[in-house]
């Protein structure tokens, strides 16, 4: 997911390189969003592995 926003980001800084300012800011808007769903899905994971905590070795 975070490759899919560092995709999106290069796409916008491309396009606004080359004056299409229409994609670039809805590709930016894009990055921004995947790249808060990828932090949110983060502390949700990282929430889970703690709260979790180790498994007793299996016998």
């Amino acid at each position: 997911m975070l490759f899919w926003a560092l995709a999106f980001f290069v796409v916008a800084i491309i396009a606004a390189a080359f004056g299409f300012g229409g994609i670039a800011s809805a590709s930016a808007g894009i990055a921004q969003l995947i790249f808060f769903v990828f932090l949110v899905l983060l502390v949700v994971s990282l929430i889970f592995h703690f709260v979790r905590g180790r498994r007793p070795p299996a016998a």
